[in-house]
Parts: C-alpha cells; sequence; structure tokens
C-alpha cells in the first residue's frame, strides 16, 4: 500500500471531523444521549456516541487501502454495531458476549491465529482478547480518559513501525491516530461535546488489540502488552476488589482509580485523563528502549503499578467511606 502524503492526511482529518458533526445532528435528532445517575462522573447530559468516528476512520483506511484487513474490518464492523444498539437500547450481555466472541475470532483469522497455534493457544487467546476489549470499555468513564489512553498506545505502536520493524501496514495506524485525536478535540476538554459510548471506547479497543497483536506475533514477544499496563492494572484490582465487597462486577461503578481521583478527590477531569496517558506513554517507552531486558521491565512494572494502586485504595478508603 502506497503511503499517503500529508495532504491526504489533512483531507481525511476534516473529512472525520465533518462526519462527527453530522452524527452530533442524528444523535440529537434521535435522543442518542448519555443522562447523569449517581453511578454518573459527569453532570450534565451529553452525546452519547461520538466514538462512532473511529469506526468511520477505519472504514476510510479500508476503501482507501483498497480493501487490506477484510476480516478485521468485518469483526469491526459486527463489534460496533451490537455497541451502538446498546447505547441505544441495552442489550443483554449473552448476545453482546456472543457476538464479541464471533469478531475476535474473524480478527483472528486476519491474523492467521488458527494456522499458527495450537487450538487450546486460540481459546485462551480468545477469552483475554474479549477480557481486554470489556475492561477497556469499563474504562469509559471520564472526559479525555479513552481518547488520551488510547493516543498513549497508538503513538508507541506508530513509533514502533516506522523506526524499528514495520509490522502493520502504516496508513492503518495513521488513521485510526487521526480519529483519535478528531474525537479528543470534542471530548478531551472540560466539557465534553460528545462520550465515546459503548460504540467508541469497543472499537478503539479492537483497533488497538488488532495492532498490538500484529506487533506481538512479528516479533514473538508478548510483552508489548505491557503497551494497556496502566489500564490492566487498573481493571484487574478494581475486578478483584468488587469480588471482596461481593458487588456484581458486570454493573456501572465507580471504584476505579481515576473514578475516585475525578468524583472523590475533585481532580479535573482532564488532569487525570492526562496522567493516564502520560504515565502510559512513559511506561510504553521504557518498552521500546529498554527491550534487551523487557521481561525484568515488565514485571517491575507490573508491581510497581500493582503496589500503587494498593497504596493509593488504603489511604482513600481509610480517610472516605464510599
Amino acid at each position: 500500500i502506497k503511503m499517503m502524503c500529508w495532504i491526504e492526511f489533512l483531507v481525511i482529518t476534516v473529512l472525520l471531523v465533518v462526519c462527527e458533526l453530522v452524527y452530533f445532528k442524528i444523535a440529537n435528532r434521535f435522543d442518542i444521549i448519555d443522562k447523569p445517575n449517581q453511578r454518573s462522573s459527569h453532570a450534565s447530559i451529553t452525546l452519547r456516541g461520538g466514538g462512532i468516528i473511529f469506526v468511520l476512520g477505519m472504514l476510510l483506511f479500508f476503501v482507501l487501502s483498497e480493501f487490506t484487513y477484510p476480516w478485521f474490518i468485518g469483526g469491526l464492523l459486527i463489534m460496533a454495531t451490537i455497541a451502538f444498539i446498546d447505547d441505544v437500547r441495552p442489550l443483554p450481555n449473552r448476545l453482546r458476549l456472543i457476538l464479541q466472541f464471533i469478531s475476535m475470532l474473524l480478527m483472528f483469522q486476519e491474523l492467521n491465529l488458527f494456522f499458527a497455534f495450537p487450538w487450546w493457544y486460540v481459546i485462551i487467546a480468545l477469552v483475554i482478547s474479549v477480557g481486554i476489549i470489556n475492561a477497556y470499555n469499563f474504562m469509559d468513564g471520564i472526559n479525555g480518559i479513552t481518547g488520551g489512553y488510547s493516543l498513549a498506545v497508538l503513538l508507541p505502536l506508530l513509533y514502533i513501525n516506522e523506526v524499528q520493524l514495520q509490522f502493520i501496514e502504516p496508513n492503518f495506524l495513521y488513521i485510526a491516530t487521526i480519529s483519535v485525536l478528531v474525537f479528543n478535540f470534542f471530548n478531551f476538554r472540560t466539557k465534553a461535546k460528545c462520550f465515546a459510548g459503548d460504540v467508541g471506547s469497543i472499537s478503539i479497543a479492537f483497533v488497538i488489540l488488532f495492532a498490538l497483536g500484529s506487533l506481538i506475533l512479528t516479533t514473538g514477544n508478548f510483552y508489548y502488552i505491557g503497551f494497556l499496563a496502566l489500564y490492566g492494572v487498573d481493571s484487574v484490582l478494581t475486578i478483584c476488589h468488587r469480588m471482596m465487597l461481593k458487588e456484581n462486577i458486570f454493573e456501572a461503578h465507580r471504584k476505579h482509580a481515576y473514578q475516585i481521583m475525578a468524583n472523590e478527590l475533585k481532580m479535573p477531569h482532564v488532569r487525570v485523563s492526562a496522567l493516564y496517558m502520560m504515565l502510559q506513554l512513559l511506561i510504553s517507552a521504557g518498552f521500546i528502549f529498554l527491550a534487551v531486558h523487557m521481561w525484568m521491565y515488565f514485571v517491575v512494572v507490573i508491581g510497581g503499578l500493582a503496589v500503587a494502586y494498593l497504596l493509593f485504595m488504603k489511604k482513600f478508603f481509610r480517610l472516605h467511606i464510599i
């Protein structure tokens, strides 16, 4: 695929901005909104589903690349469609999970996973991947968190693809990054114009997982999963915490570390999101430039984040009652 020039990227950016503005009109017309409740981290009614721009960006890539990665695009469309319907009208968890597994199998077909590994590897990868998709979705709760964190994953992937080793079509990452930047323009602000919605957080998670999977399979190095380290530790330990409290882990809540910072400690949303973004960028830089000792760095990062999370929670719950 021919690498696009800056003029083409500029045209794509303008086109995606127009698409987002058109979606705002549609969302207003059909009342696709997010109303605040006691579990929300926002106080005013806001348009939901602005993250549909991620799907539109990938469809643009698909057309402009002469239909590269068709299995991936098929999986993305299934994943995004069911998520968008769920944004408008809640669907049964079982149906969503079944379609997510089907979407992930289509991605695995694109990655040629079925012929490269034993079947039980595929089963494990399937469960872990769907878990990552849903964890990424659950982490979407304050202005800028999904867009900022997604940039913190995409930028290191772009660097590796351009400087160290090409593991995926460059235009894929560039257009994905542009779509995130466009979304951030409307969301990464004190008063957001829109929220990503399930369609946004799940779709960008699917895009990132495909790119990250391509990198891991190309290099044979699983430790690049550390590009999701901060979200991973927060998600897993929060789930463990909620299980200890005998809560339904599938219900909405406000117990993630970033939610406590924003809602209970009253830190500005954009500051918390920027903190998550910069911390993950620093962690990812380590994975890029400390490649020789990556396994040791991985252990230190995961252990350090886990200790920091536990200390933060211990201090908070000693001072506050939720």
